[in-house]
């Protein structure tokens, strides 16, 4: 199985990457520089330069499946960069990936895609897009959603299906442990209501299971939340994900709705002042902070056979250097 994949060099396309080309599949990923070039040949995958802006179905040509993992998931920035490349980035990839004749397109979704600032409690892929939410990267990763179901045709031999992993954890992780350790090095982690938002969470290795199931499994045109068991506080997983690395978080914290407050106040003044740099603290990473996110994962287990393989405990002790 010739398999194409976007985002091969980050958290979740290397994951994938990894594991596609141990299982005997042949990898071929997007690269935008000879630094990517070298990551992706370390992984035993082929590059393929071009990048969200220039792919063409050349790039993609016998492929069978596209994974498409690449996301502007920066904290700060011009709002157009979220819309170029979440949006119309994705758009781009199912266009080529249909004209190359692939014939699966594998969307690596989030249930950020669902925000608008509200509590999120044992909901199910029925809760409605948030096209409208204040937050670009969820309104982008909104409508890049929209576009892959869309863009769903069976009688033409082109399946979609989209993966919503929530709180993407594990060995490997370029994102949330740096920041989290780089905070507590600088003397500047604070909770937000002391943690005790309750939250889903998704392991590297549980995700990378359901992108190998959705190969072939799931109903075509339709998401799936991809979790771990159970649910536990933000402060649970941030503190064990910490801890793994010798870290113990302060017991720092401010009320979430004070947190939100100062998260926009300071938005919009770095905006109204053009300044490039990203505020300490911005709305959405207030809003992520403090805000429930509990998700139901059924319709995974019972459409795609997905369980998650690997425990919250063993991903924490995996974590370990």
């Amino acid at each position: 199985m010739k398999i194409f994949i976007t985002g091969a060099s980050g958290f979740v396309g290397g994951a994938a990457s990894r594991r596609l080309i141990a299982e005997g599949c042949e990898v071929v990923a997007m690269s935008r520089s000879e630094s990517s070039d070298k990551k992706i040949s370390a992984l035993g995958a082929t590059p393929s330069r071009c990048d969200l802006d220039s792919i063409s179905p050349a790039n993609i040509a016998g492929c069978d499946i596209v994974i498409h993992a690449a996301a502007h998931v920066e904290a700060w920035g011009d709002v157009d960069a979220w819309d170029k490349a979440n949006v119309q980035g994705t758009k781009n990839v199912l266009t080529a990936a249909r004209a190359a004749g692939a014939r699966r397109f594998i969307h690596i979704g989030t249930e950020a895609a669902l925000v608008r600032g509200q509590d999120l409690i044992d909901v199910d892929e029925t809760y409605p897009l948030a096209f409208d939410s204040p937050f670009p990267y969820c309104r982008t990763k909104a409508l890049a959603e929209q576009a892959v179901l869309a863009a769903n045709t069976p009688q033409g031999n082109f399946t979609t299906i989209v993966l919503r992993p929530r709180f993407i954890w594990g060995p490997g992780d370029t994102t949330i442990l740096p920041s989290i350790l780089e905070m507590a090095a600088a003397g500047k982690w604070t909770w937000i209501d002391g943690g005790a938002a309750m939250t889903s969470t998704t392991y590297i290795e549980n995700l990378v299971d359901a992108i190998l199931l959705a190969r072939e499994g799931g109903k075509s045109g339709e998401a799936y939340f991809i979790l771990d068991e159970g649910t536990r506080t933000l402060r649970e997983i941030v503190s064990g994900m910490a801890l793994a690395h010798g870290v113990v978080l302060p017991d720092r914290s401010m009320p979430g709705w004070l947190a939100r407050g100062i998260g926009s106040t300071l938005e919009f003044s770095w905006r109204i002042c053009g300044i490039k740099s990203k505020p300490v603290l911005t709305a959405h990473e207030a809003m992520v902070m403090s805000r429930h996110c509990t998700l139901n994962g059924a319709k995974a287990t019972c459409d795609l056979a997905y369980r998650p393989s690997v425990s919250v405990a063993a991903g924490l002790a995996a974590m370990k250097p």
